[in-house]
């Protein structure tokens, strides 16, 4: 097939996706919303800064942006954010003008935009007959889509408009019903990188080497870094100090929120500096290694998809404190393969973690049970499979 992807080009997602098509033999072509380099065996590159996506700080990999000065960026982009939701639909025109002349060029069987804000919103103007595939990321509709009566309606446009709709929850197929996708249009549930990789993890032959050499004492790993919004780091870091009355030698231990301002201040005013590590990004070997050598793995969320980090954790038995919301359900049953907490709660949070470390019972028990969800519903080759059948069925929707 000669497929289009619209997505950032940076994302581990979108690079993961590109991957399996490229090395099985098919024409795949890139539009990336935010400057990035070429992925080697794409068949054409080009670059659409759709939403201003080009100031971006993180918008090239030749940027690179001092750890003491992240922290001022970060809160000079959540300026930005709240302007972005008005502002950015306003660029859409143009580019949706030079999308139109390259889909000429390309001629794709099939056109597939990774997340709805902005990627599928410039996508939407995908002529009919072109078959539109459109993937929900997280927050797409969850969060950013009642932003602005703009970004509503181009929503609804959106989703009324794809041939077919992935998503990495239930949940955002249910949502993207009720905002406008016609229920007799195909539909897949899938992690939003197309699965984890179980065989390198389960045969990873070099360990990634960790900023630091690690204690034997419980560990906690929350690799989710800030996301406002989404993610309720600030009462993460609070219940430290009630974790460690119960645990005091509890290693807490968080990539990639190294120079992270907001995180330095919360570490030095609760005085858990000596318990907690805030480390820089880690590649996938370190996190791996990472993972199989912590006990419990933490995501304070609020407002999510489904974590790739999550399920990452899960193929290594690191054992799931995650926020009770639906989306995290679907993967957690509280008691049985994890614990649900209430992100926003010091108690809940500390409690989840808690009886998570003080149980190894529940952990041994949720590493067998976590090993069989993630072979079954996450294995990438098997997603992959399931995507390859989708993509056919939306190109040919009658046979």
């Amino acid at each position: 097939m000669r497929l289009l992807f619209i997505a950032d080009g940076r994302s581990p997602t979108t690079l993961s996706w590109l991957f399996h098509w490229i090395e099985t033999g098919h024409q795949t072509h890139l539009i990336s919303t935010f400057p990035c380099d070429p992925l080697p065996g794409l068949a054409s590159f080009h670059i659409l800064p759709v939403a201003f996506s080009g100031m971006s700080s993180g918008s090239s990999s030749k940027i690179k942006i001092p750890p003491k000065t992240s922290g001022f960026v970060r809160y000079f982009q959540s300026l930005l954010r709240p302007m972005r939701y008005t502002l950015g639909p306003l660029s859409l025109p143009s580019h949706q003008r030079r999308y139109l002349a390259l889909l000429k060029e390309i001629h794709p069987d099939l056109v597939h935009a990774q997340r709805i804000p902005f990627e599928g919103m410039l996508a939407s103007a995908t002529p009919e007959g072109i078959p539109l595939v459109i993937s929900i990321w997280g927050n797409d509709i969850t969060l950013h889509a009642n932003r602005s009566n703009q970004m509503a309606n181009l929503t609804r446009r959106l989703l009324h408009r794809a041939d077919g709709l992935i998503a990495d929850a239930a949940r955002d197929i249910r949502l993207g019903h009720e905002w406008g996708f016609p229920p007799n249009r195909p539909t897949l549930v899938i992690p939003g990188a197309g699965g984890i990789h179980l065989d390198e993890i389960e045969t990873i032959s070099s360990p990634g080497r960790l900023p630091e050499e690690l204690p034997d004492v419980p560990i906690v790993v929350n690799p989710r870094g800030q996301r406002p919004g989404s993610l309720r780091q600030d009462v993460f870091f609070r219940s430290i100090p009630l974790v460690l009355e119960k645990i005091p030698h509890a290693l807490f231990i968080c990539p990639p929120l190294a120079g992270d301002r907001e995180s330095e201040q919360l570490v030095t005013s609760l005085g858990i500096r000596k318990n907690t590590r805030l480390w820089p990004h880690l590649d996938r070997n370190q996190m791996w290694t990472l993972f199989k050598k912590a006990q419990v793995f933490v995501s304070p969320s609020i407002h999510d998809g489904t974590p790739n980090s999550l399920l990452e954790a899960m193929a290594c038995g690191c054992f799931p404190v995650v926020g009770n919301i639906e989306s995290m359900r679907e993967w957690v049953t509280s008691g049985i393969n994890g614990i649900l907490v209430d992100a926003s709660s010091l108690n809940s949070l500390a409690d989840g973690i808690i009886a998570a470390l003080e149980n190894p019972t529940l952990r041994a028990s949720a590493k067998k049970e976590n090993a069989h969800i993630i072979a079954e519903r996450a294995d990438y080759q098997r997603c992959m499979a399931m995507s390859e059948a989708f993509y056919q069925k939306v190109s040919r929707p009658n046979s």
